[in-house]
């Protein structure tokens, strides 16, 4: 697996992105998972930017191609010439790829994945509908009730921490914490 330098840019993936995703929602999704990516890359001493391009691309083929998701999307990395560890990271993080997560960034990737959808969801239902207002104990809270977000994989979220080696609690706050940080890109600045 070529762990070399980046040979994309963000510029190069956020074009790859939208020429490929055109829901609002999942390019938001994208934004979030860049964004922890990118914060936990500096947390783990990783590359901020391969980490962050890897957040950004991880769904690309989600919108067009979800029946062969993600193994569509690391067919198009590779014809792109990302390298194969970007692509090694996008198929890692589904569990039913069969590709072992062996990289911290695979791990972080994971990790943040499901989570960044739930606190999406955590912040949409609440009156202000600020991210930068979602405490720890209310993502928790809803994380208990089964009928709340039910396309979230509650059992990635908790295996996702511990693959990372980290509390739930305290990967909760930081992953809010990263998407706090591009709020308005994010829908979640508060009502308009």
């Amino acid at each position: 697996m070529e762990a070399g330098p980046m040979n994309r840019t963000r510029e190069d993936a956020w074009k790859l992105l939208n020429r490929y995703t055109s829901n609002l929602n999942l390019i938001r999704h994208a934004l979030a998972v860049e964004a922890a990516m990118r914060a936990y890359a500096v947390e783990l001493a990783g590359d901020t930017e391969k980490w962050g391009v890897v957040g950004l691309v991880h769904d690309l083929d989600y919108d067009r191609f979800p029946d062969s998701h993600p193994m569509k999307g690391a067919e198009i990395l590779r014809e792109e010439g990302y390298s194969e560890d970007v692509v090694h990271a996008v198929l890692a993080h589904a569990d039913y790829t069969g590709v072992p997560r062996l990289s911290m960034m695979d791990k972080a990737l994971f990790a943040v994945d499901e989570l960044c959808g739930f606190i999406t969801a955590a912040t949409l239902v609440r009156p202000d509908r600020k991210v930068t207002e979602l405490p720890v104990a209310s993502v928790r809270k809803r994380l208990k009730d089964k009928a709340f977000a039910r396309s979230v994989n509650r059992g990635d979220i908790l295996r996702g921490a511990e693959e990372l080696g980290v509390d739930l609690d305290e990967h909760i706050r930081f992953v809010t914490h990263a998407m706090a940080g591009i709020s308005d890109e994010l829908g979640l600045a508060g009502k308009e």
